[in-house]
């Protein structure tokens, strides 16, 4: 059963990108530029504003196919479906892989399934996609604390938070390291 709708997730997708699928248009880099230039001198009730338009952009795969497949990965990720959420994702990556969204929705469905070696290779191909990715660079950062490399965590979410300093989540992780590091060596 579980290889049938496997099998036919993939015809799924492969009949939607044939008759769908367009020259994929990504996100908006003039939008982004924009709004990261805003996010940086915004208050914090902005901020959440703005901090929903960049992941808005960043879900724009320029195919309703695609955006289909986003959409039912995610849902199935909700539901708590992580095998069939990472199956339409890896789908949406075969058929879009310059799409940096689906390596990292893949990415947090592998770490909720434990498999930290897939999830960082895929934080690792969002981020060679798009470096801006705070959501890859605190995913890392969790993941490098969960293997106790507190250190390279730290380092993680700096880069997050220079990217996106209103992030109260890795702005605490921030804190809590450096006070738990302090005197030892980096």
């Amino acid at each position: 059963m579980k290889a049938r709708r496997t099998l036919l997730n993939r015809v799924v997708a492969a009949f939607l990108a044939v008759f769908f699928a367009a020259a994929p248009v990504f996100a908006d880099e003039n939008a982004l530029d924009d709004l990261f230039s805003r996010l940086a001198e915004a208050s914090e009730d902005e901020a959440r504003r703005i901090t929903e338009s960049i992941w808005i952009e960043w879900s724009k795969s320029g195919s309703a196919a695609m955006d289909l497949l986003l959409q039912r990965g995610q849902r199935a990720m909700a539901e708590g479906n992580l095998d069939a959420a990472i199956e339409h994702f890896s789908a949406l990556i075969d058929h879009a892989p310059e799409f940096a969204e689906g390596y990292n929705a893949r990415a947090t469905a592998y770490y909720q399934t434990g498999d930290l070696g897939p999830s960082i290779a895929d934080i690792a191909q969002t981020l060679d996609l798009n470096p801006r990715h705070f959501g890859a660079l605190s995913g890392l950062g969790m993941i490098f604390e969960e293997i106790g490399r507190p250190e390279k965590a730290l380092e993680a979410y700096r880069a997050a938070q220079a990217v996106n300093p209103h992030l109260a989540e890795v702005n605490a992780s921030i804190e809590r390291l450096v006070a738990d590091l302090a005197g030892q060596d980096l």
